[in-house]
């Protein structure tokens, strides 16, 4: 996996200061000796503002790629001290060759070596780093943030799948609640319609008691009509 670029400028600007370390070493070594130190004093000054200016890109580089989320904020919050500590050692170098300080510069081999002498070679500056990344390189580092990413990035599709389901489920719901709602509706107007019927046949059913009491008085007359014209034949 290649290495990041900010890291890989990180990196850069950590040899460049190391280099500078050497030359103010060396310059004045120069001037306790009687040597010529104009020219080593005019590379020291550009490679100091060019240091400057490098620190500066990486600040630069490192809000733009926190405020779009390109790295974790854990690791945006490294690397900013990181950064920190790369602008303390430029001032001190600065403050050295201007020759405010006394020069306290370690060797080349006490930095590399964390100030052993000896084991695998680290940078002197992460002073902050933690147990996750300490030993690790940049480019392990590098892997190690983009599987963290990779996990949060599954655990957001995981949660989008489940938020998915959810709304499908209350879409569904809906639906069914719609169709449950369309069906009452149907029984209340099947229920008024059974209503009316009912009352259109009780008025129905009163009519022919009506009629049936009228007949019934109807053929009693008739009867007691054929009685009385029966006595009147026989009387005669």
């Amino acid at each position: 996996m290649s290495q990041d670029l900010w890291l890989q400028n990180y990196d850069a600007a950590c040899r460049q200061a190391q280099e500078i370390a050497e030359n103010i070493h060396e310059r004045n070594r120069l001037q306790r000796t009687g040597g010529n130190t104009a020219k080593l004093n005019m590379t020291l000054r550009a490679s100091l503002q060019k240091l400057k200016q490098n620190i500066a890109q990486l600040r630069e580089t490192l809000i733009r790629a926190s405020a779009q989320r390109h790295i974790m904020q854990a690791e945006a919050d490294r690397r900013q001290n990181l950064v920190d500590d790369l602008a303390t050692r430029e001032a001190r170098l600065k403050a050295s060759f201007n020759g405010e300080i006394s020069e306290a510069e370690p060797a080349r081999s006490s930095l590399m070596t964390g100030g052993h002498g000896s084991g695998p070679g680290v940078n002197p500056w992460l002073v902050n780093e933690s147990e996750e990344t300490r030993g690790l390189g940049f480019g392990e580092i590098k892997h190690q943030q983009q599987q963290i990413i990779e996990a949060q990035d599954a655990g957001l599709d995981a949660l989008a799948a489940v938020i998915s389901r959810q709304k499908q489920m209350g879409q569904e719901i809906g639906n069914e609640l719609d169709e449950q709602n369309e069906i009452i509706d149907d029984l209340a107007q099947l229920v008024d319609k059974t209503d009316g019927r009912i009352k259109n046949e009780t008025h129905r059913v009163k009519l022919l008691d009506a009629k049936s009491a009228s007949c019934g008085m109807l053929v009693v007359i008739v009867l007691l009509l054929i009685a009385i014209i029966v006595v009147a034949a026989w009387q005669n």
